[in-house]
């Protein structure tokens, strides 16, 4: 008869045991990889608002703005990208103006056909605000109007024009990042804590 070889069981003991080592070690560090890319993505999650409000403003010759909003599941922020079209009678800044809703489209007068309506993203997958710290400013202004050249309207003074991520608590493994605006409406992202000569160093 021929024999047929297989796991005795001090083998298959030994296997469970380097395996469990391996999940015991790999788990955590997972769970902070996937925390940490959260992370990084929720850079890019508020510099996709301000990019798309530009663009909205240049493609549709409209103003446009960035509007933050808290979301009660991470208490971190929501953004939105309103419209609105300007007129001699009725300009749009923080004040005045027919700005368009998630429901309520807006249109140029005259304009046939359906109006333009809001775009709103939702910051319910980001990592929660007990782990990451987001920052909007100065002095926690929450709001960008861009022309229709697509530059940031400076005739408003409580205008958004940074967006600071760092982790919550020193355990964290989040790097200290920034999203920042320039005056053109260009949106950047970059390193609070980078040295001097780093070119990825926030601008002071």
């Amino acid at each position: 008869m021929r024999r047929v070889s297989g796991f005795t069981l001090v083998e298959a003991m030994i296997a469970l045991a380097v395996f469990a080592l391996l999940l015991a070690l790999g788990v955590p560090r997972m769970v902070d990889w996937v925390a940490a890319t959260k992370a990084a993505a929720a850079g890019q999650f508020y510099a996709e608002g301000l990019g798309l409000a530009r663009a909205k403003a240049l493609a549709h010759n409209s103003a446009s703005r960035l509007v933050l909003s808290a979301n009660a599941a991470s208490g971190q922020y929501d953004w939105q990208v309103d419209l609105c079209f300007p007129t001699p009678e009725e300009p749009c800044n923080d004040a005045s103006g027919d700005w368009s809703t998630v429901d309520d489209g807006v249109k140029p007068a005259g304009a046939a056909g359906d109006g333009f309506t809001s775009v709103l993203r939702s910051s319910a997958s980001l990592p929660p605000a007990s782990r990451l710290s987001v920052t909007a400013g100065p002095d926690g202004a929450t709001a960008v109007y861009f022309t229709p050249l697509g530059w940031v309207d400076t005739r408003i003074d409580e205008r958004l024009m940074r967006i600071d991520l760092e982790a919550a608590t020193n355990a964290e493994p989040f790097p200290a990042t920034s999203v920042v605006l320039t005056l053109a409406g260009i949106a950047t992202q970059c390193r609070l804590d980078a040295a001097d000569d780093d070119s990825r160093r926030c601008p002071q």
